[in-house]
């Protein structure tokens, strides 16, 4: 494990606070409720905001480091800050704070990446990662290497969404196969979940909170404010301390099965069997395709037939929901056979004659 100095192992490690840092008055409301709380282990607030258009609130700059010395010395909480510039980093440091992370706009830009994994090395400070903007797994592990190279080994991984085409509902789409990627990739770094990123607005925050627990990450960056209404950045997705607390009471932190049930190995064993008889069928499925190619190229038809396809995809679609099987799942999973079927019979298309 490469975070070795705050335990992900035992627990999950929560970190909360607003998203910016407004006042010093605003930030010990929300210290003093969290403080109480042992589920929380470090304490955020951003000072420096990058906003997508500027005469925004851009936070408050190195006083909002000084309130949070403040805090660090009367509520005993560690804390983390987002860096986005060397020199960020180095007024953090000097400030006495604990972790450091990188928000998505930067993850997203490694040139902004270098600088910053060139100004940490040799510094010893844990730091978190968030994922780019765009749902690219390799531009993310990239970011995590470039630290990785300078020497910094307290690494860890902040899944917060992802903006795509249609987002709907939430602000950020999870896209939920892409940190499962990173973590079958790069096993060694821990991943956190930034459920307030992800949903927009508190309606969603349990379910996602849960869900990426439930998928094994090891914690949760969610953002507090005492008056959400009147938070100068994020308003629509921060909760209360109230609704923090609540949320903290609901979620349930299950534990990594480390001893497998007999019975557990029997049915992943099935799962193995009907995948690999999956497997058979589909590749199956791609020869008559590609015999199909041959036969239109060979005729002179094209290859998408609508009429065709959306028999197909009707009829599918109503057999699977009869199974029990997800309508949405069922669609997706069409379209991707689909789409391959596709690029099947223009390679066919494409060759000379057999």
């Amino acid at each position: 494990m490469i975070t070795t100095r705050y335990n992900f192992q035992n627990e999950p490690f929560i970190i909360a606070g607003p998203c910016s840092a407004e006042s010093r008055e605003q930030l010990e409301e929300v210290a003093a409720g969290l403080s109480e709380m042992p589920e929380v282990k470090a304490f955020r607030a951003g000072i420096w905001k990058p906003r997508t258009r500027p005469n925004g609130f851009e936070g408050v700059g190195l006083e909002g480091l000084q309130w949070l010395q403040e805090i660090k010395i009367q509520y005993k909480l560690p804390l983390i800050v987002e860096v986005a510039h060397p020199e960020h980093i180095d007024a953090c440091l000097k400030a006495g704070i604990d972790m450091l992370w990188i928000g998505a706009r930067t993850t997203g830009n490694p040139f902004s990446v270098q600088e910053l994994s060139e100004a940490l090395k040799g510094v010893d400070i844990p730091v978190f990662v968030k994922n780019p903007p765009t749902p690219d797994v390799k531009l993310w592990i990239g970011a995590l290497e470039r630290f990785l190279h300078m020497g910094v080994h307290e690494l860890t991984a902040i899944h917060r969404g992802f903006h795509t085409f249609d987002n709907k509902p939430y602000r950020n789409a999870p896209l939920w196969e892409i940190p499962i990627e990173l973590k079958r990739v790069m096993p060694q770094i821990p991943i956190i979940c930034d459920p307030s990123h992800i949903s927009g607005i508190p309606d969603y925050i349990a379910s996602v909170s849960q869900k990426a627990l439930d998928l094994e990450m090891q914690g949760l960056m969610i953002e507090v404010h005492p008056n959400p209404r009147k938070a100068l950045t994020d308003a629509k997705q921060q909760l209360n301390i109230l609704q923090f607390r609540q949320l903290m009471s609901m979620l349930v932190f299950r534990s990594v099965c480390t001893e497998k049930p007999d019975h557990l190995e029997e049915l992943r064993a099935s799962i193995d069997e009907l995948d690999d008889e999956f497997l058979r069928i589909l590749s199956r499925r791609f020869q008559v395709i590609t015999e199909m190619g041959i036969l239109k190229r060979d005729q002179n038809l094209t290859i998408l037939q609508l009429d065709r396809w959306n028999t197909l995809l009707n009829d599918r679609l109503q057999k699977g929901t009869d199974l029990g099987i997800d309508s949405r799942f069922i669609l997706r999973l069409l379209e991707i056979i689909h789409d391959e079927s596709i690029r099947l019979q223009e390679e066919v298309m494409n060759r000379k004659g057999e």
